[in-house]
């Protein structure tokens, strides 16, 4: 399985209590999700199943199907993550009112797994006709918690996340102050292991963790 940590956070600990009760005899491996679009991955046998938010893959496989293709991939949403603006206790912008214009003005930490500090809160500030300064990126959601809890930078992660995390109590998380729609996470499989009897159990372990979490 791929997924972030983020998501891992989330979802393992279920899975893990679920197959230690119905399947003891079965092992897994979780890889880092370093990608958007981890179709490469699957299709060439690295990952078996890839967890997280594909925007643009489901976008891609949806038009392929209107457009009478056969995709070669299959997709299943487990559930709707909110974001939240995190930052330390005692941030200038941990009480008062917290606006957009507060929100841009900051110094932000973005998760970006390509490192290209561009993401899907600033698509949605440009359609607003703002920005907001990005100086600082990593690949992983844990550390983005971490570095913000001991600095003045802001940061977006999933809302169930933060609770996960064990260091919730050193955070303040706000709503943040526009409009985003909820971030889908769906795991995502080739089309060559949709029937086959292993993975479609598997799908049903993730799932049902997915429901728990």
């Amino acid at each position: 399985l791929a997924m972030a940590d983020a998501t891992a956070a989330e979802l393992m600990p279920g899975l893990v209590e679920i197959i230690e009760q119905d399947a003891p005899g079965v092992s897994m491996r979780v890889l880092p999700l370093t990608t958007r679009d981890p179709r490469r991955l699957l299709d060439e046998g690295h990952i078996d199943l890839a967890v997280g938010f594909f925007p643009a893959v489901l976008a891609d496989l949806t038009a392929q199907a209107q457009a009478g293709g056969k995709a070669a991939f299959e997709y299943q949403r487990l559930y709707n993550g909110e974001y939240v603006c995190v930052m330390r206790k005692g941030h200038p912008l941990a009480s008062g009112p917290f606006t957009l214009k507060r929100f841009c003005s900051a110094h932000h930490l973005l998760v970006s797994f390509s490192g290209r500090p561009f993401g899907f809160v600033d698509e949605a500030l440009a359609s607003l006709g703002q920005t907001r300064r990005i100086v600082l990126t990593v690949n992983q959601f844990f550390t983005a918690g971490r570095v913000v809890s001991q600095s003045d930078l802001l940061t977006v992660l999933p809302a169930r996340f933060v609770s996960a995390t064990g260091y919730a109590d050193e955070v303040v998380t706000r709503e943040l102050p526009f409009a985003m729609d909820p971030v889908s996470v769906q795991m995502l499989w080739p089309l060559r292991l949709d029937s086959a009897p292993a993975h479609r159990w598997l799908r049903r372990l993730v799932t049902r963790a997915a429901a728990a979490a």
